[in-house]
């Protein structure tokens, strides 16, 4: 057959193709969707991905199912979504460190840009640094000047390398200019515990507990948190365009159809207007990340914070493995 002959089947089979993708979309979602959680249930995470996923019925019509597949830094969970039909009914809800495993894990099986097609934005867990309580500075300000002034710098814990308290402290020490010595844990308690007996100069930790026994000298997020208003910013206290928090996200793999992306976006944001759903995160002291839960957002958070992520651990001295 000629290739002029060609043309008229080839436009048939493509125009059919897409009527199909198009039927198929609209008949979205007709059965439960698995949504992949990368870490153990109990966490944060889990938490904010049940929430959402209850809030999400409403508008898709469809029961969402979460499922925990932690281990390897949350790349198991990942690379499982990464590898998936790309039809809508597997998704990650993840978060930040997704943008950090590129340099962190030298044989990662998936690209956190070009392998998943981004949902949304959905919450941001925000960081606050805590310091012992007999730690000699009253502000934060006091805080970045004894830091630069201390020889091989002042010790900070964290919960393991890529958590998101290791990566709080690189971000704030390379933003003060201060050398210090990271020291893990493996978790967030047993350093908090090294803090509170005044073994460890200082933490960043997600959440706010009341009552605890340390100094607390600034928030991460862009506004102050609601449950300590006296407690400043990291821009207020001096940091332009400092920010920092666990932005949770929703994921699915790529080449998911555009019509399925959209529906989910939209029960996104649904969910983030949802009543229940914002007291849900209040309780969590996370805060909703409104008008950023749709794909553009999530890609360019996406984008920014990975070759963000990339430089400052190099720069840190950490090496993937």
């Amino acid at each position: 057959m000629s290739p002029l002959r060609l043309l008229p089947l080839l436009a048939g089979l493509t125009a059919a193709a897409l009527m199909q993708t198009a039927v198929a979309a609209d008949a979205y979602p007709a059965k439960p969707i698995t949504m992949i959680v990368p870490f153990a249930a109990g966490g944060p995470t889990d938490a904010v991905a049940r929430s959402l996923a209850e809030a999400m019925r409403a508008t898709l019509g469809q029961t969402v199912v979460a499922e925990n597949v932690g281990g390897a830094g949350a790349t198991i969970g990942a690379a499982r979504v990464a590898a998936a039909p790309a039809d809508g009914y597997t998704l990650l809800l993840g978060h930040v460190g997704l943008t950090t495993a590129p340099a962190l894990y030298a044989k990662l099986r998936f690209d956190p840009v070009k392998d998943f097609a981004p949902i949304g934005l959905v919450a941001d867990l925000p960081m606050l640094l805590l310091a012992r309580q007999d730690f000699p500075a009253s502000n934060f300000q006091e805080f970045a000047q004894y830091a630069r002034k201390q020889p091989g710098g002042i010790t900070i814990a964290n919960a393991g390398v890529g958590s998101a308290s290791h990566l709080c402290s690189v971000l704030l020490m390379n933003a003060i200019g201060a050398e210090y010595q990271p020291v893990p844990y493996k978790g967030i308690a047993p350093g908090m515990t090294d803090v509170l007996g005044k073994r460890i100069d200082a933490m960043c930790v997600s959440g706010y507990t009341p009552g605890l026994a340390v100094k607390t000298f600034a928030v991460t997020t862009k506004v102050r948190l609601a449950e300590i208003p006296d407690v400043p910013t990291m821009q207020e206290s001096g940091l332009k365009d400092f920010e920092m928090g666990i932005w949770h996200a929703l994921w699915a793999p790529k080449g998911t159809p555009q019509p399925v992306i959209d529906k989910l976006a939209a029960a996104v944001q649904a969910a983030q207007a949802d009543p229940a759903f914002r007291k849900r995160m209040k309780d969590l002291g996370t805060v909703v990340m409104d008008g950023q839960g749709n794909p553009e957002a999530l890609r360019a958070r996406v984008v920014r914070d990975t070759a963000q992520w990339k430089e400052l651990l190099q720069k840190a001295g950490v090496k993937p493995e």
